[in-house]
């Protein structure tokens, strides 16, 4: 059944508003018809099932018959920090990790990124990575669109990951501690970060400053993850761990 994001204000009187993009897709790509099914999210975790009832180019209106809690959430808030990747792997990076379930996506630099965010051109990525983001979230049935963030730096992204209740530093060179371990007695924690770095990892320094923020550093295995993997890996962990 398709599925379509609005925001709250679209939802009046058993009626909800579908307009721009979608109400086109939906009148022309879709080619669909008044009484067709479709599946509504308000972006704030609920979901309507319902009907159309009129289809123009401009909006599109749906009778609701049911609303329902968003089924696809998961139960821990993550946010995923990710080290600036080179090419368009950042692109890939957030298609996979909304499918996998990911609250929001903070891109940040790193001492070993080779591509770094240029000012001028940040906003222009940041939507498109957004749209992208709702591209994935409309495919795996999400009941939000997970937000990606403008681009920090080193220390701001530390700042933001030491405070939830569970900041992970995903650390090639951690020995001492697996993901398994840093999870043991976990099962209440609602708040979760992923740190994960570039191509090159992180350094020493880097390793030691999270550390003293409050990162828990942990391996994720004995194998060396390309960066692009590492989301996904973690991502797919977690969601074992705190849903299956």
């Amino acid at each position: 059944m398709p599925r379509f994001f609005v925001t709250s204000d679209a939802v009046s009187g058993g009626v909800i508003s579908i307009k721009g993009d979608d109400a086109y897709h939906i009148a022309r790509s879709l080619r669909m018809a008044v009484g067709d099914a479709v599946t509504v999210s308000d972006g704030e975790g609920r979901e309507y099932f319902c009907t159309l009832s009129r289809i123009r180019d401009e909006e599109c209106l749906c009778d609701i018959s049911e609303c329902a809690p968003a089924s696809a959430e998961s139960p821990v808030k993550i946010t995923l920090y990710m080290a600036y990747p080179k090419g368009d792997k950042l692109e890939t990076v957030v298609q996979k990790a909304v499918e996998l379930g990911v609250f929001s996506i903070v891109p940040f630099e790193s001492s070993r990124c080779v591509k770094k965010p240029k000012a001028e051109k940040a906003d222009k990525q940041t939507e498109r990575l957004q749209r992208i983001a709702k591209e994935a979230a409309k495919q795996s049935g999400r009941g939000i669109v997970p937000e990606v963030c403008k681009p920090v730096s080193f220390s701001e992204m530390l700042a933001l990951a030491s405070k939830a209740e569970l900041p992970l530093l995903c650390y090639e060179g951690e020995k001492a501690l697996s993901l398994k371990e840093a999870l043991a007695g976990k099962e209440g924690v609602s708040e979760i970060c992923a740190v994960v770095g570039c191509e090159g990892g992180f350094s020493e320094e880097e390793a030691r400053l999270c550390r003293e923020a409050g990162l828990v550093s942990v391996s994720l295995g004995p194998r060396i993850l390309r960066c692009e993997t590492a989301p996904s890996y973690i991502l797919s962990a977690l969601s074992f761990f705190f849903e299956l």
